[in-house]
């Protein structure tokens, strides 16, 4: 890789930190553009969940922990590790959620200890000044984080290739959703799910795995 690991999640530690600055903990101090579409993306990330209740869960890259307040709408009786790489995104979190139980927010690139389900919700987006075959490597990494530290499955979205040309952009990366289905396939489980038709410029994935 041109850089290492640590100073290219610096580099994304800090234009993360500066959107919060500019736009507070809301869906666009995160990079998204609005909370409809934030919570159209989580109900299908959170589509790997399967128990109703009693589960762990890793949210890589949970920005201010908007994921727990979905999280919270749907499940019970559920414990919840947020790990970001903005220190700053971390004290935000911490406030908006000083008084939860069974959660911890911690300043981190891969999760402190395994847990049932692993989510990770447009860290692959931002690549800044990284060229395809180095993001790639940070991608292809940050997956096997997530497989090693999910017990029964995880799930990550992307922004896709078939997204319009004139609407793309060169500090974004867009991902082969054909090519990611065949990587997990391959790599971590049997039981992979593409959803590719919910009406946004991006994909998830869902591996599931056999227990």
């Amino acid at each position: 890789m041109e850089k290492s690991k640590s100073d290219l999640l610096a580099e994304v530690a800090d234009y993360y930190s500066v959107k919060l600055a500019e736009h507070g903990a809301t869906p666009r101090g995160v990079d998204w553009n609005g909370e409809e579409s934030q919570m159209l993306r989580f109900e299908q990330l959170t589509r790997v969940i399967r128990q109703p209740r009693g589960f762990s869960i890793n949210d890589l890259g949970c920005g201010y922990g908007a994921l727990l307040d979905c999280l919270r709408s749907k499940y019970q009786d559920f414990t919840y590790t947020g790990c970001d790489v903005s220190r700053d995104m971390i004290i935000a979190a911490r406030s908006r959620h000083a008084t939860s139980r069974y959660v911890q927010f911690v300043v981190a690139a891969v999760p402190p200890a395994m847990t049932d389900y692993g989510i990770a919700s447009g860290i692959f987006n931002v690549r800044l000044g990284h060229g395809d075959a180095e993001w790639w490597d940070y991608f292809q990494e940050t997956l096997d984080v997530l497989d090693r530290t999910s017990r029964h499955g995880f799930a990550f979205n992307c922004l896709t290739s078939y997204s319009d040309a004139e609407r793309m952009r060169t500090y974004l990366y867009y991902a082969d959703p054909c090519a990611l289905f065949t990587h997990c396939k391959r790599r971590y489980s049997r039981n992979v799910s593409l959803l590719h038709d919910y009406g946004l410029y991006e994909f998830t994935i869902l591996v599931r795995k056999e227990i």
